[in-house]
């Protein structure tokens, strides 16, 4: 698997848009590539299986924070291993997900998953990871959960936060709370 300091995969996928224009059939489609918002952090994160429980969970999860991930240059980016037309007919069909702000990318080939390593070994759809790529397009944090338990979405942004500081941060921190400031002896 792909980790801290890796440089994230080149790719290009299919992606239904997010927003209203996703929801127009025709022209809910688009393509995504790993050139896509250059300059901006990704949040680049995956779940199994479209139409499953605890997928459109993290969903919403993470587009109520995309005001607060964009305020801090960070587009969003969801994929898992279904295609767009299964990812635009779940959007069209639950009503959680109709007004997602992001886009869906389809990694029907699993390139992009199994360039990272989240292939699960039994089930051969992508585990819950998440990974926080920076403008230069090196991951700077990873998170994998379980296929059954979702992550925290205000976690991620959380991270976000302490790496865009370049401080260092102990636990728990929070953005406006104090820095470590090491003393020297």
């Amino acid at each position: 698997m792909l980790t801290i300091g890796d440089r994230f995969p080149k790719f290009r996928l299919k992606a239904v848009k997010g927003g209203p224009e996703g929801l127009k059939l025709d022209r809910a489609f688009t393509d995504i590539s790993d050139e896509s918002h250059e300059g901006k952090w990704k949040v680049v994160f995956f779940w199994p299986k479209d139409f499953t429980f605890v997928c459109p969970t993290e969903l919403v999860g993470f587009g109520e924070l995309t005001k607060e991930f964009a305020d801090r240059h960070a587009v969003l980016y969801g994929v898992s291993t279904d295609s767009e037309f299964v990812h635009l007919n779940w959007r069209l069909h639950h009503p959680d997900l109709k007004g997602l702000p992001f886009p869906m990318l389809a990694d029907l080939k699993h390139e992009l998953s199994g360039a990272l390593g989240i292939l699960d070994k039994n089930e051969g759809v992508a585990l819950r990871a998440t990974f926080l790529v920076d403008p230069h397009h090196v991951i700077r944090f990873v998170s994998v959960n379980d296929l059954s338990v979702g992550r925290n979405p205000a976690e991620v942004l959380r991270v976000l936060d302490a790496l865009q500081s370049g401080e260092l941060c102990p636990c728990d921190w929070k953005k406006g709370k104090e820095f470590l400031r090491p003393v020297a002896v």
